[in-house]
């Protein structure tokens, strides 16, 4: 096995010379929020799937700081995926003795890769967060339970949390070399951006992906990079888990199924497990990242809280992504769409009305989007907009564009409605220009 001396040195390259430092960084939205919070004592800390491009994000951070003038060696990268359970403290310890620095009276710029898999690791970071003034710690996770609940209490106040998702579209045709300034007028490049979505769709927002059209390299990358070894090794590990046949069948029940609504109690039932069962096995999964749930919206919590759920995976099954069928392309685009939304709600009445998404918006408005691929219908999302009193809504479309204009009756006053009906690509592309 290498030793971690020399595993520093090799992962470190900037220690004896900057110039071969070489990254091939593409720009990510996130990064520029993350940037902000850099100078700031506390900790950053990244969360997110295998494969979305964390790592790149602080190296990217590396890169800037040495462009800046910080001392090379002064910063150390070290990821627990090389070794597991190494203690911090030798970790500092033998970045002292390669380097000659004195970490608790010197600026250090300290980078942890997976740091879930360092045993009691809040502790530990806890200890050197508080005990060395001068050291700036940024980490990155796969696991959110290790980030988002262990630590609530350890680091409390020493945090910033981040969550780095999939490429979106517009990060997608930056990765493609592409400029969003030479597709406007957007109705000139309709066709060519279609195609373009195609694409990403086929590479579901994981970078590695990008440029690569292979159907069966794309299945093997998502499925034994990605899908094999979180199922069969890291939640094993992490939760001390017997039953991955259970695991694995969840997972494919929602990653052919997406937007499926579970019920744990019915689930249980056909799988012969408790409900108890079903439902944590469920939360391992959500924990790594493998699949989202989204709750029926409404006003009260408690009943948010009681009504069924729709899970959504984060990886769908590839002969979906490219089946020609009418049924498949429907379900890939709903999937992609309310992945990019990153939608926590879904809408269902008892006389089974729905909205496929609702969004929360940061000034807190209410906002329903239906998602079609096929046909325009607004019966839901009306029945929505009136139930809720809304004044507009949309309906996000494969490539059909208009505005639908409502008056809608309750207690005794008319008001006007608006449904924008927005085709997908301009919606991600566009929506702070056209709406």
């Amino acid at each position: 096995m290498i030793e971690i001396s020399e595993y520093m040195i090799r992962a470190n390259p900037w220690w004896k010379d900057p110039s071969n430092f070489n990254l091939d960084f593409k720009y990510r939205d996130i990064f520029q929020e993350i940037e902000k919070y850099l100078p700031m004592k506390q900790i950053i800390a990244l969360i997110g799937l295998r494969r979305v491009g964390k790592t790149m994000i602080m190296k990217k951070i590396i890169q800037n700081e040495i462009s800046k003038g910080f001392s090379t060696q002064h910063i150390l990268y070290f990821s627990f995926d090389e070794f597991q359970n190494k203690r911090l403290e030798l970790i500092i310890s033998e970045f002292e003795n390669l380097t000659e620095v004195n970490c608790r009276n010197e600026k250090i710029i300290l980078i942890l890769d997976e740091i879930q898999k360092m045993e009691n690791w809040e502790n530990q970071i806890k200890t050197f967060y508080d005990l060395y003034p001068k050291m700036k710690i940024i980490l990155s996770g796969s696991e959110s339970l290790f980030i988002q609940k262990s630590s609530k209490e350890t680091l409390a106040g020493r945090l910033f949390l981040f969550k780095v998702e999939p490429l979106t579209f517009s990060e997608y045709l930056t990765f493609k070399g592409k400029q969003l300034d030479n597709y406007s007028p957007i109705s000139l490049y309709i066709h060519e951006l279609q195609s373009l979505w195609q694409e990403f769709l086929q590479t579901q927002g994981f970078p590695e992906l990008v440029g690569i059209k292979d159907k069966e390299i794309i299945k093997k990358y998502l499925e034994e990079s990605l899908l094999e070894k979180i199922l069969f090794k890291e939640i094993p590990y992490t939760y001390n888990i017997r039953d991955i046949s259970l695991l694995e069948s969840l997972l494919k029940l929602i990653y052919n199924n997406p937007g499926q609504i579970i019920e744990p109690s019915n689930l249980a039932a056909d799988l012969g497990r408790s409900r108890q069962t079903i439902s944590q096995y469920l939360s391992y999964l959500e924990n790594s990242f493998l699949i989202r749930k989204i709750y029926n919206f409404s006003r009260d919590q408690r009943k948010i809280e009681r009504k069924k759920k729709r899970y959504y995976p984060s990886i769908v099954s590839v002969d979906l992504v490219f089946g020609k069928d009418i049924q498949s392309k429907s379900r890939i685009f709903e999937w992609m769409v309310v992945k990019l939304l990153q939608a926590e709600f879904f809408w269902r009445n008892t006389q089974q009305n729905e909205v496929d998404a609702v969004i929360i918006s940061k000034n807190k408005e209410i906002l329903p989007f239906e998602i079609k691929f096929g046909k325009i219908h607004t019966k839901g999302i009306e029945k929505f907009m009136k139930q809720f009193n809304l004044d507009k809504g949309f309906i996000i479309s494969w490539k059909e564009e208009r505005t639908i204009m409502l008056r809608q009756t309750k207690n005794h006053e008319i008001r006007n409605k608006t449904i924008f009906v927005v085709p997908a690509i301009k919606y991600f592309l566009f929506k702070d220009r056209t709406l």
